[in-house]
């Protein structure tokens, strides 16, 4: 049975902001970076300076994204990413943003115009020179033969997965059209995310400080769990909460 709460929420409201992190799709097998068993627990990370100052630095690199290349490729959306795609069938949904870089959204079939990956995205290749994006399976597997960290055929420039390395900027025009949403929404929905990286964890923020309603979902604690402006707040496994809410709709 539906949360009846949420449930209630989600029936009154039409401009409705999802934001994602990694707890929605550890269930799609996906590694979460910073819980208890986290990739960070095992492995430091490389930053973006680093990368493309230090050889050595780009070779861990390349390894680490080795290491979880084929999770990510393999990856199916889950009960969770169908609930996002089902509330924007349902004419409810503003926009999700979400934290993750698996691109399952996008599997589950929510549109580019309402879907900011604000970290980036694995599904991807990009030069850091110019800029040029591809598909990432030929890189990694030049990778994986040669141990050679791969170059862009254009210009010669530094290939990486599209995403936001520690260190690294966020896109400000990804930024700009979160916070653009986060003053537009009627509701905010944080499903799956412990709500401590910033910027990012400030777009539900800014959305709850201006008056909409802030639903906040994880199995454990949250950076946002005692604050005055959390309408809602549910804590067990996201799939069994938020996908019968949305299922309870029709």
């Amino acid at each position: 049975m539906p949360d009846p709460d949420l449930l209630r929420m989600l029936r009154a409201c039409d401009r409705i902001l999802v934001f994602t992190g990694a707890g929605i799709s550890t269930g799609s097998g996906i590694p979460d970076f910073r819980g208890p068993n986290g990739v960070w627990k095992k492995r430091q990370p490389v930053y973006y300076r680093d990368f493309m100052s230090s050889p050595e630095a780009r070779l861990e690199y390349w390894d680490q994204k080795l290491e979880g290349f084929e999770a990510f490729a393999n990856a199916r959306p889950n009960a969770t990413h169908e609930a996002v795609a089902a509330l924007e069938r349902a004419g409810k949904l503003l926009c999700c943003v979400t934290q993750n870089i698996d691109g399952l959204h996008g599997k589950a079939g929510t549109s580019r115009g309402k879907l900011i990956e604000v970290h980036g995205t694995m599904a991807e290749i990009e030069c850091q020179g110019c800029k040029r994006r591809g598909e990432p399976a030929p890189a990694f597997a030049a990778f994986a033969k040669t141990r050679t960290p791969p170059t862009c055929e254009a210009c010669g420039g530094w290939l990486k997965p599209a995403t936001i390395s520690f260190g690294q900027s966020l896109r400000q025009a990804d930024l700009e059209a979160a916070f653009g949403f986060a003053e537009r929404c009627d509701l905010v929905v944080a499903l799956g995310s412990t709500l401590s990286v910033h910027p990012a964890a400030s777009i539900p923020l800014a959305a709850a400080e201006r008056g909409a309603g802030y639903v906040v979902v994880n199995r454990g604690p949250t950076d946002h769990d005692r604050l005055p402006c959390v309408t809602l707040r549910l804590e067990g496994d996201v799939a069994e909460i938020f996908a019968p809410a949305v299922k309870g709709l029709e």
